[in-house]
């Protein structure tokens, strides 16, 4: 499936502007660039091709004959990872039996990473319309192209006007008119632009509702027919994650316009008359003299689509369905017409729903589609024809995204086969150090006071599509003293030689758990020098144990499979694993989905016998965590060294329970008891934290609070635990961007902290109380530095090489080193 690129030549800009304001022509979108958050130029199109891929692929689809039209934005709405890449936009051709090629890929004219081009498609015979609602600031733009046999050729681009409008986020054809939703505009009210692109010269229109509330997103969803369009207003997306606090949700409401471009009239305000939310609107079909219009929140999630239809008396209520549904299914979420069936996207549950339109206007489930389930979302985006449809899964490997083609044969639908578009990862950097420059580069990618000696790609890990790493440790073996890395991939464990820091050999993977599915999350820990390994999510993993004393001797092979040597299946899913390797106890925190969970708090291994590890109990405090069942998401447990007399030698763990600091004393496994519990102001999700060397100090991180905005920039807790039966909070250090931060380790007076998509950085602690970051090195070279997960997981600086291990999601491993550091070394 050869990708054979298309370099459409950039054409005229037209403003979007107000009724009555002249037409200017704009400048091209070849000076965007990058965000004022982003270091150095927008990438060359060699970089672009180098550092695919994208996430959100098959956000938006759109289906004219055999060729199918996806959206590649390079960011999914639904969850919070930031944007890596401009978007592009894949052209395939699709035939009968299922086989698909790729004609062709279209890269975003805008160059901006978190542009969004690719959010919304609308095609036809002659034209193909891309949004890229984030464009400048999200302004948002539309870009409209001819199709010219298989070719796509840029005629215009139109610009919204209002930072924050959205313009772009929803566009719709009918014949040679173009709608073009901006639901930020107008404080959030929205609006949509029409336009005869026949005639682009001439003013352009806005329609806006005859009445509609703050928020309402008019323009969020659009479905154009003749000379009608139908607009959705939907009122505000929830936050899915919880880290913003409750929105004022709308139960949402569509518009019916009617006449030609120049002179539309708002005809029909269709809504339930219902107050509750529901987010009707939220996608929007029109055809004929029926209407439909999702509406996925209502039902407490589950979701519904309603159906109006036209009548001698205006349009009325002709019905309303739902589906049986266990928890949230986002019934309503995309909507496409077919072959007298209305089929509705239920993404929350990775479902495709088929609904029959009955002659008398009632609509009747006839069949259910089923994605690949987990969180795929199925079913986000729909397009159809007679005969053949396209579902988007834009989560799916792990959010890469996967398109679908469906065929209906003898009067049902089936899912035929996935497509995805053609991706080069990044190239390896090996052999000779690469400084960072004065100028703060080092290999494209940005550093201060950290130099890189060695990358390798996820690719290069043995990672197919849809493969992330995540956590990481290390290890040295005792008798050669050669340092190895431990790296976790969504899908196996890989291991890899780092003695040789410049020339790292990929020893081998360990494949998860028989009975484990591939999750996000892996983690990791090292206890005479066996590694154990579990996995969040993940079904029946348990906890793997694996001799670490099998990769001696051994050279690269990336083909060589390990077994694990031992399994403990005391717990199936966990998010992280503890150990004190003074004591010779392992810490499961956060366990789930069967065994003895200990309410995801401390679950207690003896594992003094590596290849045998056992039960040794549980600790919990129930007034922490979301729950309320002590959930604790990470942990540190040491033998206390600290200041506080009334726990020397006393086995302390220090959790990171989601909403509280937890500080326990688990010297009694039998026994364990709560010290004290403390929290903050402005907390969102208390994710993890470490001890200065002397135990007078817990460094903490909240995973949350960029996110929610409750913190400017990366926001550090530090706490003085002298005294651990009264934790107090000392102060909040905020970083130098606004990157949520994740994974952080103090070694000496040093910090090392993995912030996500602002990479690592590393912070003086000589004075706790005032953190100096010292250094960095930004793992995601592109893009700005927001908040959301992406970029840096975790980093482990332990090795007496000097030698800095860090993880980068789509990236992959790093291998860096201190300039201070490394200077010493020499010397």
């Amino acid at each position: 499936m050869p990708s054979l690129p298309s370099v459409p030549r950039l054409g005229r800009v037209i403003a979007s502007v107000t009724v009555g304001t002249l037409l200017v022509p704009l400048a091209p979108l070849e000076g965007v660039g990058h965000s004022a958050t982003t270091a150095g130029p927008p990438p060359s199109p060699l970089e672009e091709v180098r550092w695919a891929p994208r996430a959100g692929f098959g956000s938006a689809v759109a289906l004219v004959g055999d060729r199918v039209f996806a959206g590649d934005p390079g960011e999914f709405t639904l969850f919070p990872m930031p944007a890596n890449r401009p978007g592009q936009l894949g052209v395939f051709a699709v035939s009968g039996d299922g086989s698909w090629e790729q004609l062709t890929t279209v890269s975003s004219p805008a160059g901006q990473v978190g542009d969004g081009f690719g959010s919304a498609v609308a095609a036809s015979d002659r034209w193909v319309v891309v949004g890229a609602p984030g464009v400048r600031e999200g302004t948002g733009a539309a870009f409209v192209y001819s199709r010219i046999r298989d070719d796509l050729r840029l005629d215009f681009t139109l610009q919204g006007v209002e930072e924050g409008g959205g313009f772009g986020s929803a566009v719709a054809l009918a014949g040679n008119v173009l709608y073009v939703g901006a639901p930020g505009a107008r404080g959030g009210t929205g609006t949509v632009q029409v336009l005869r692109l026949d005639a682009p010269y001439a003013i352009p229109v806005h329609l806006q509702p005859t009445e509609a509330a703050q928020g309402s997103r008019f323009g969020a969803s659009l479905s154009a027919s003749g000379d009608r369009v139908m607009v959705g207003a939907p009122g505000p997306a929830p936050d899915a994650f919880g880290f913003g606090g409750t929105l004022a949700l709308l139960p949402g409401r569509a518009h019916l316009f009617s006449g030609a471009p120049g002179a539309m009239a708002e005809v029909a305000v269709l809504s339930t008359g219902d107050d509750a939310p529901g987010g009707l609107g939220w996608s929007v079909l029109l055809q004929g003299t029926d209407a439909f219009a999702g509406a996925p929140l209502a039902r407490q999630g589950i979701g519904e689509v309603v159906h109006f239809r036209q009548t001698e008396e205006g349009w009325v209520e002709a019905g309303r369905v739902t589906i049986d549904a266990q928890g949230q299914a986002g019934l309503g979420m995309a909507l496409a017409y077919a072959d007298g069936e209305v089929l509705a996207g239920a993404p929350f549950q990775a479902l495709a729903v088929v609904f029959a339109l009955e002659s008398e206007g009632t609509l009747t489930e006839v069949q259910r589609i089923q994605g690949e389930g987990g969180q795929t979302f199925f079913g986000a985006a729909l397009a159809a024809e007679p005969g053949r449809a396209v579902a988007g899964a834009p989560g799916e490997a792990l959010f890469e995204g996967v398109g679908y083609l469906l065929a209906r044969a003898e009067g049902e639908w089936a899912r035929v086969t996935g497509f995805v578009p053609d991706v080069s990862g990044p190239e390896p950097v090996t052999g000779e150090l690469v400084e960072c420059s004065p100028e703060g580069v080092a290999a494209a990618f940005p550093c201060s006071e950290v130099d890189l000696v060695a990358f390798i790609p996820v690719q290069d890990l043995g990672a197919d599509r849809g493969v992330m790493v995540n956590d990481l440790w290390g290890w040295t073996d005792p008798e050669t003293a050669r340092e190895y890395a431990i790296v976790g991939r969504s899908d196996a464990t890989v291991f890899v030689d780092v003695t040789d820091p410049g020339s790292p050999a990929f020893l081998g993977t360990l494949p998860l758990s028989e009975a484990a599915v591939v999750s996000l999350w892996r983690d990791m820990k090292v206890y005479q020098d066996h590694a154990f390994i579990v996995a969040d999510a993940a079904g029946a993993h348990g906890i793997q144990v694996f001799d670490l004393t099998q990769l001696r001797g051994l050279g690269p092979d990336p083909d060589r499979v390990f077994a694990e040597t031992a399994r403990y299946d005391g717990i199936f899913s966990a998010h992280n694993i503890v150990i004190n390797e003074e004591t010779g106890f392992a810490y499961v925190v956060g366990a789930s989905m069967g065994g003895t969970t200990c309410g995801g708090g401390l679950h207690m291994v003896d594992i003094r016998d590596p290849g045998n590890p056992t039960f040794a109990g549980c600790f919990q405090d129930a007034t922490t965590g979301l729950a309320g069942t002590g959930y604790s998401h990470d942990a540190q447990c040491v033998l206390y060294r600290g200041p506080d007399p009334d726990y020397a030698g006393a086995e302390v763990c220090f959790g990171a329970n989601e909403n509280a600091l937890s500080i326990a004393d688990v010297t009694d496994k039998s026994d364990p008891r709560a010290i004290a519990t403390a929290r903050y102001p402005n907390s969102a999700y208390l994710h993890q934290g470490w001890l200065s060397e002397d135990h007078r100090y817990f460094f903490m991180n909240d995973e949350g609070d960029e996110i929610a905005g409750s913190a400017p920039r990366t926001r550090t807790l530090i706490w003085d635990v002298q005294d651990l039966d009264d934790p107090v909070l000392l102060a909040e250090h905020l970083g130098t961007t606004a990157a949520s931060d994740h994974n952080l380790y103090v070694q000496r007076n040093l910090m090392y902290q993995s912030n996500y998509v602002s990479g690592l950085r590393i912070l003086d602690v000589s004075d706790p109380a005032n953190p100096v970051e010292i250094g960095f090195f930004d793992t995601v070279p592109q893009g700005g530095d927001d908040p959301g997960f992406a970029g840096s997981w975790s980093n482990y600086p332990f090795f007496e090489s000097g030698t800095i291990l860090v993880t980068s999601m789509r990236e992959g491993l790093f291998l860096l080193k201190r300039k201070e550091r490394r200077a010493v070394l020499q010397d």
